[in-house]
């Protein structure tokens, strides 16, 4: 749909004195602005070199004028953008220039707002607008464009396509009821079935991955009292953050640093050692461990080869889709050479978090599991909203299995499919309240 609205204009990008700023206004009155600055009729998607006049004819500055006619421009509508030198006062000066023309300021996020609503980026590309802004390393810049790109929401749009399929399906077994083979039992509507709920699986994974790249992977350091939380917190931020000493239990609150860590964010947590003890400090520590621990993406939990299977017990309260890490420290205190392997309960890395051996490996893991892998080719950057939705989305499905198994239960299984469907709209936008958009949009810089 196209939107039939005033003409917006905002600064939409200043980088300061001796660099190019940029101007831009989208609206009906976009073409007229452009003829009262230039003096005469533009060219679309041409360069102009314009003198940009005050009011009374005074010189504001000389730049470049480029008009877009709709809908062959970002938002859709037409779109003027005036480059200009990249002083603050004078792209201030400019922009109050067009406002005098006709134009308003423009709302954090209105131009991506409109481009969303003219149909020109569905809902979650121009998250990834936002995304690519805020990006912090190459990885999320990397995944931010392959989400604006479309990656992300070409595979919403597959997964939706094969649910609708499978509705199809199963409507028209249900109103064609006379014919002699019971299609809802049939082998190949099944295998439909598990196909599309492991192409579902991997979506999910590959959107939690998406999400640790934009947000960083919250990794909480959980274990015994003097195991070498501290040492290890440390020994990846590169500096003595957290105070290290023989005595156990020195740890007895929350020591949170952020790292970049070979181009991750990292949040790292490092919490009071988790055991039975009667002091009053101590158990409320303890308690905040596991606050921390229920809003993991990672638990490390510190051990060492004779303890680490009982230590496991101390991750309880972890959410099922944190994935745990177990770390065998104090390596250099009995011989044990640095290494790591993958078993059934996930990753373990021998290593020294005193004398460093062995940290390459894990900086490795952790690089990982934030779902970089040596390209990171194919991660898109995704939000908390999108893993929400899919899980709803997940539940329906699974629903729909479980009715499915029931004798005479296709019209259940059918409207599960159905609210599937309506949760992955959520997604691209094609089902969403104003609400949710007016936060969304919100979050955008003036500009964009």
């Amino acid at each position: 749909m196209t939107v039939a609205g005033d003409t917006i204009a905002a600064i939409a990008s200043a980088p300061g004195a001796g660099g190019v700023g940029v101007v831009r206004i989208s609206g009906p009155q976009a073409a007229p602005i452009a003829r009262a600055l230039l003096g005469r009729e533009p060219r679309p998607r041409h360069a102009h070199l314009a003198s940009f006049r005050a009011t009374d004819g005074g010189l504001l500055d000389r730049g470049l004028l480029l008009l877009f006619p709709a809908p062959h421009s970002f938002t859709g509508e037409d779109v003027l953008e005036l480059q200009a030198h990249g002083s603050p006062v004078v792209l201030r000066r400019l922009l109050a220039r067009t406002l005098e023309l006709g134009a308003r300021a423009a709302r954090p996020g209105e131009f991506s707002e409109r481009a969303f609503l003219n149909g020109k980026l569905d809902l979650a590309q121009a998250e990834a607008i936002a995304d690519l802004i805020a990006s912090g390393s190459e990885a999320a810049a990397r995944a931010a464009m392959r989400s604006l790109d479309g990656e992300f929401s070409r595979r919403v749009h597959a997964l939706t396509e094969r649910t609708t399929r499978l509705r199809v399906w199963i409507e028209a077994a249900i109103d064609f009821p006379e014919e002699e083979i019971d299609f809802l039992a049939a082998p190949d509507l099944r295998d439909e079935l598990d196909a599309t709920r492991a192409e579902y699986e991997a979506l999910l994974a590959a959107t939690r991955r998406g999400v640790r790249l934009v947000d960083g992977l919250h990794v909480v350091i959980v274990g015994r009292p003097n195991t070498g939380k501290s040492s290890l917190l440390n020994a990846l931020a590169a500096s003595d953050r957290a105070i290290v000493t023989d005595v156990a239990g020195t740890t007895r609150d929350v020591l949170r640093e952020t790292v970049d860590l070979d181009g991750i964010g990292l949040t790292l947590v490092d919490t009071a050692g988790l055991h039975a003890s009667g002091d009053a400090i101590e158990q409320e520590g303890m308690r905040r461990a596991r606050v921390e621990l229920a809003r993991a993406d990672l638990a490390v939990l510190v051990s060492d080869d004779a303890h680490a299977e009982a230590d496991r017990a101390l991750l309880d309260g972890l959410p099922p889709s944190a994935a745990v890490l177990v770390v065998h420290n104090k390596i250099d205190l009995d011989g044990t050479p640095a290494r790591m392997e993958t078993r059934s309960d996930g990753p373990h890395v021998w290593l020294s978090a005193r004398s460093g051996a062995g940290l390459d490996r894990l900086v490795a893991e952790l690089r990982r599991q934030a779902g970089i892998g040596e390209s990171g080719d194919g991660t898109f950057s995704a939000r908390a909203r999108h893993v929400d939705a899919l899980e709803r989305a997940g539940r329906h499905l699974q629903a729909a299995a479980h009715n499915l198994a029931e004798a005479r239960a296709g019209e259940l299984a059918a409207e599960e499919l159905r609210l599937v469907q309506h949760v992955l709209g959520e997604i691209t936008g094609e089902v969403s309240a104003d609400d949710l958009l007016g936060r969304i949009f919100a979050d955008f810089c003036i500009g964009k």
